[in-house]
């Protein structure tokens, strides 16, 4: 039995005869941020410690996690690369069936909900299912990987656009981007899971019109105490990714903005490279 029919997940919260309707339990889909507990946002570490029942995510840490009162119930749902918990729509799924039930709860996701976190699909689920539901926002991971690595995302001697994109191209899939509009000069592009498609980015922003020099870099698990920057260029950028054997979780931001990170990270502490 999945623990999505788990009776003991289900128990109305609103001690409700049987066969009486149970009004919607709430949701709140809280952003946790890029890592680093300090600076989650005082709204979430709020609704985190007054929270009852909690479904969170892989790239929740620990120190968040223990804002949660101990007699709280916790549903892991995280998803890793090939290696998913519960599918997404297992997910919306099982945060539907809790509500429905009478029970609220606080969705926990890392960094923003609505950037590259699927939390406009869940979202759009509960506004569907006609369940109440409120976002607190989260530092987004391209903030504070620019932040703590030393790289302002805008400059005006180096970039007046900031995008950000997916770099989960599913495969061989070259063609998911807007490669064009990715390559345009002055300008940031900050990738989300780009790791294990990073030569392929490399690639295809050179063949769009990027001179293969542009500064590039790779900041692993920002804002953690561990977190390290791997500094380069489009065309050097794969091969020394190979080297330091850098991992997941892991941004990719190009532009010329990368250029100022090795001057700002020797006069900020914070930075870690």
């Amino acid at each position: 039995m999945s623990f999505m029919d788990d009776p003991q997940w289900l128990t109305p919260a609103h001690g409700a005869a049987p066969g009486t309707t149970v009004p919607a339990g709430f949701v709140t889909l809280v952003g946790a941020g890029p890592g680093d507990p300090d600076l989650l946002t005082v709204k979430a570490a709020r609704v985190l410690r007054q929270a009852s029942l909690v479904l969170y995510d892989h790239l929740v840490g620990e120190q968040v996690l223990g804002l949660v009162p101990a007699s709280a119930e916790r549903i892991y749902v995280g998803k890793e690369s090939s290696c998913h918990t519960l599918p997404q729509e297992g997910i919306i799924e099982l945060m539907c069936k809790l509500a429905r039930s009478g029970r609220s709860l606080v969705r926990l996701k890392g960094g923003d909900c609505y950037v590259f976190g699927r939390g406009g699909e869940e979202a759009l689920a509960l506004a569907e299912a006609g369940i109440p539901f409120d976002v607190i926002p989260g530092i987004t991971a391209a903030q504070g990987a620019g932040a703590c690595a030393g790289i302002p995302l805008t400059h005006r001697d180096h970039a007046g656009t900031l995008v950000l994109a997916t770099g989960h191209l599913r495969g061989t899939n070259e063609s998911a981007l807007d490669w064009p509009l990715l390559a345009r000069p002055r300008q940031t592009v900050v990738f989300y899971m780009g790791v294990a498609t990073l030569p392929t980015i490399c690639t295809q922003l050179v063949a769009h019109g990027l001179p293969a020099q542009t500064p590039a870099a790779i900041v692993e698990r920002a804002t953690m105490p561990d977190q390290r920057v791997t500094t380069g260029t489009l065309a050097s950028l794969p091969q020394l990714a190979i080297d330091r054997a850098v991992r997941a979780p892991a941004l990719v931001i190009v532009g010329g903005v990368v250029s100022l990170q090795k001057k700002l990270s020797q006069g900020q502490a914070r930075a870690v490279t």
